[in-house]
């Protein structure tokens, strides 16, 4: 989702204007003219205003009509400057420092944290705010209408004259002005969403039901819908910490924010009748992920009525420009104060320069209709597993004139014509397939898919040069079924591989789905634990193009499987299976050997293993979109309890061995506010009865020149065996928040990782009595661990890790000392 958001900003870079009643945007200076950051600007005789960014840049609009500004920032004398006109764009605005000792604020650039006023009404809004809006009720229902938009930004006469725009010139004629930062944009994607929300504190449950739902642009597309998914990031604002985009920004309210925030108090005055303070708010550091704005709390309840914020241009974040959102509450019954609006704008950029052209991502939620304390059974917040009303995206106009909170303008109304329009340019259609490509990997041809297209080349020892090809059916993001294949070509052994698979959702409500397929293919088996039965899964670890060592150690495998799957609970699902494979070394210096008769030294060298197996999988918080066989994850943090309990027959199809094995994983992502990302994962695993090699588990190291999740960075292939482990391993990411106060490093935007690994695994003497593979069996039966530390965010793409190895350091071969590398879209 993440990728998909660049490749946008690679692809379309935005926009005219509808003018308001009054535009004023500039720089704020000192009398150095230097820029006065997180300045304070607002019309006179008004509460409309906003806070300068970092670089003394603001813009501010109004759809009233105001004749001035106030100017004003601690340590300098306010100033008021007349505005000539309607539209008052470049305007350099120089403020003196405080003379007169009438002026003089005893605070400048950080503010005292002691005899600060605007401190003490925080701490009433701490003591409070479980007093407050919803929280005043046991149970909730409202209703809700949102709107998500994307638009190209800061589109100029050299944009729209582009050839690549030769043939839809019209939709220029749709171009609107930001209110936030005054660029022009153009919208290419609008959904608006009716649904009613309903809420349970003593159970603690929400439940949202969509009514209507309407989208133009990028219809269908998988990985767009994908994307908007992404935003529906849901906050409270009196929490400690915002998430967005999987990061953890400081709230103005939070009881940590005094040691992060600067506090002013500005103002004073009646709001709806309600005496309100006006309290601003900027960053105590730079490069802190934090917020600039302000906000009026009223006097007696202590509830927030409006707050305004913006993330500071100097967060460390990627591919976003500026974050900006505004929530506004509404007084009911005198003293209770609910959200009635929520606006949240994000601007998408490959740089944070002013001028760079990026896409606006926009999210407008209104609430009304407000009700308590109508109890509902618990049975009714219990979440569809793959609930689909297709009259809900099929409401007539009439319907959306009627019920959405707002009516739409002639100019709203303008931009459906327009993107319904576009749909149908032949030239927005190549580039919209060009985005699709980039995106998803596969290249569409009518109702097929071609791709992956990245897995197109690969390299090992066995195969030398590797060509693949392969697709898809696509008929749409809800397919109940879906074909699948490839086939690959090894130029060094001369040999074609393949794969196919097949998937029917025969039940849709709760996702039961019968699954089969077969594979023949080279893999390298010691790059994995936890077992996986997809036929078309294959680790990167079997055909790198870069690694380190010998990486012959390869399995000819032929699989072939039947599964049955089904969701009764939401993100709760059951599977089962058979399968049936043959297992042979792929090399002539590696073997898979082992004894059927060790008295009369009788050795077989292939596998032929039938089994039946039974997985649970447990994955909550875990979102998806769509409801197609195959859904796409919405990349956000979830945990994962996964436990897999197999069966191998032997007699059963020429089967060789009988045996159980018990596989558990687990993996816990954890937030801590502003400390960063923690991710703490566990592996258990046992095989009960008599294997060879093939059937063993081979505790996954890591040859290649790259991190992959779950191995061991400083472990060969085959190091280590067992038929009984246990590893664990905690990773965390600190997201910059260690080099943000080193002062030269703050620019960089790097980001500190460090992670320890561990295992401890075991080996029966039964199986090492029937080991003829000429491989030592080696058990990390001390228990085996090592420890790395990184830099990532490099370019904003990539990442290198120092792996060491903690024990177990004479064996033959030891890479006491790795780097690996990885790079990826993240925010």
């Amino acid at each position: 989702m993440k990728k998909n958001i660049v490749i946008l900003l690679f692809l379309f870079v935005s926009v005219s204007a509808v003018f308001a009643q009054t535009k004023a945007g500039g720089v704020v200076l000192d009398k150095m003219n230097q820029p006065i950051p997180f300045a304070n600007v607002v019309f006179k005789n008004s509460s409309e205003g906003i806070v300068a960014n970092e670089d003394g840049l603001f813009y501010l609009e109004s759809p009233k009509t105001y004749t001035a500004l106030v100017i004003s920032s601690v340590g300098f004398s306010e100033k008021e400057i007349v505005l000539p006109k309607a539209v008052n764009y470049n305007m350099r605005i120089q403020l003196n420092e405080a003379e007169s000792l009438n002026e003089v604020v005893v605070f400048t650039g950080k503010t005292s944290k002691k005899n600060n006023p605007a401190l003490d009404i925080l701490r009433k809004i701490w003591e409070k705010k479980r007093q407050n809006g919803l929280y005043m009720f046991n149970q909730y229902q409202m209703e809700k209408y949102e709107k998500i938009e994307f638009d190209m930004n800061s589109i100029d006469s050299a944009f729209m004259k582009n050839k690549l725009f030769k043939g839809m010139e019209f939709i220029f004629n749709q171009m609107d002005t930001s209110k936030v930062t005054g660029k022009t944009y153009l919208p290419i994607f609008v959904n608006e969403a009716l649904s009613d929300v309903y809420g349970d504190l003593k159970l603690k449950k929400i439940k949202e039901k969509l009514k209507a739902s309407k989208t133009s642009g990028f219809n269908g597309n998988q990985q767009i819908l994908n994307f908007v998914k992404d935003l529906y990031s849901d906050y409270n604002i009196y929490n400690n910490y915002l998430t967005f985009f999987d990061k953890s920004f400081t709230s103005p309210l939070s009881k940590t924010g005094i040691d992060v925030y600067n506090y002013i108090l500005k103002d004073s005055t009646y709001i709806d009748n309600k005496w309100c303070y006006n309290i601003i708010f900027y960053p105590r550091r730079k490069n802190e992920l934090t917020f600039k704005g302000d906000f009026w709390v009223n006097d007696t309840t202590f509830a927030i009525k409006k707050i305004n914020m913006a993330v500071t241009k100097s967060a460390n974040i990627n591919w976003v420009k500026d974050i900006y959102l505004e929530q506004e509450f509404e007084v009911v019954s005198d003293s209770v104060f609910l959200l009635t609006k929520d606006y949240l704008m994000s601007d998408f950029a490959l740089n944070k320069k002013e001028k760079s052209k990026g896409i606006y991502g926009k999210r407008t939620t209104y609430f009304r209709d407000h009700k308590f304390n109508n109890v509902k059974p618990i049975a009714f917040y219990k979440e569809e597993v793959n609930y689909k009303d297709p009259e809900v995206y099929n409401k007539s106009d009439e319907y959306w004139e009627e019920n959405r909170f707002e009516n739409l303008n002639k100019d709203e109304l303008g931009v459906y014509k327009m993107l319904d329009t576009l749909q149908t340019v032949k030239k927005f259609k190549q580039i919209y397939s060009s985005v699709q490509v980039l995106a998803s990997g596969f290249v569409q041809f009518g109702n097929f898919d071609y791709g992956p297209i990245f897995s197109t080349f690969g390299y090992n020892e066995v195969e030398g040069a590797r060509l693949r090809a392969g697709g898809r059916t696509y008929f749409g993001t809800n397919d109940t079924w879906r074909i699948q294949g490839y086939t690959a070509y090894g130029f060094k052994d001369d040999k074609f591989k393949y794969g196919f698979s097949g998937k029917w959702m025969v039940d849709k409500k709760n996702r039961f789905i019968l699954s089969g397929g077969n594979r023949r293919d080279i893999e390298q088996i010691g790059a994995s634990l936890t077992a996986t039965y997809d036929i078309l899964g294959r680790s990167g670890a079997s055909s790198s193009v870069f690694s380190s060592g010998n990486n012959g150690k390869l399995t000819n495998i032929n699989l072939s499987n039947i599964a049955v799957e089904m969701e009764p609970v939401k993100n709760l699902t059951f599977q089962t299976g058979f399968s049936y494979r043959t297992l042979e070394s792929a090399s002539s210096t590696f073997s898979l050997d082992y004894y059927t008769d060790r008295v009369n030294g009788v050795v077989k060298s292939d596998v032929k293993q039938s089994e039946v197996s039974f997985q649970i999988e447990y994955t909550p918080k875990r979102r998806t979109i769509g409801y197609a066989v195959e859904r796409e994850i919405v990349d956000s943090p979830y945990s994962r309890f996964f436990v897999n309990y197999s069966h191998g027959f032997k007699g059963l199809l020429d089967s060789d061995f009988q045996y159980d094995k018990l596989q558990l994983y687990f993996k816990q992502p954890i937030i801590i506010g502003p400390l960063g990302r923690s991710n703490i994962i566990m592996e258990l695993g046992k095989t009960f009865g008599t294997v060879p090699l093939g059937l063993m588990s081979v505790i996954p190291g890591n040859q290649t020149f790259f991190s992959i999740e779950n191995t061991f960075s400083n472990l060969n292939y085959y190091e280590f065996i067992s038929d009984q482990y246990a590893t664990v391993q905690w990773n965390h990411n600190f997201g910059g928040r260690i080099f943000s106060r080193i002062p030269f490093m703050r620019k960089l935007n790097w980001r500190e990782i460090i992670s320890v690994k561990g295992v401890y695994g075991s080996i029966s003497d039964d199986n090492r009595a029937i080991n003829a593979s000429g491989l030592s069996y080696n058990a990390p039966e001390k228990g085996y661990w090592e420890y790395s530390a990184g830099v990532g965010n490099i370019f904003k793409l990539f990442r290198v890790d120092f792996s060491w190895r903690g024990n177990y350091l004479n064996t033959p071969d030891t890479n006491r000392f790795t780097v690996k590398a990885s790079f990826g879209f993240n925010f």
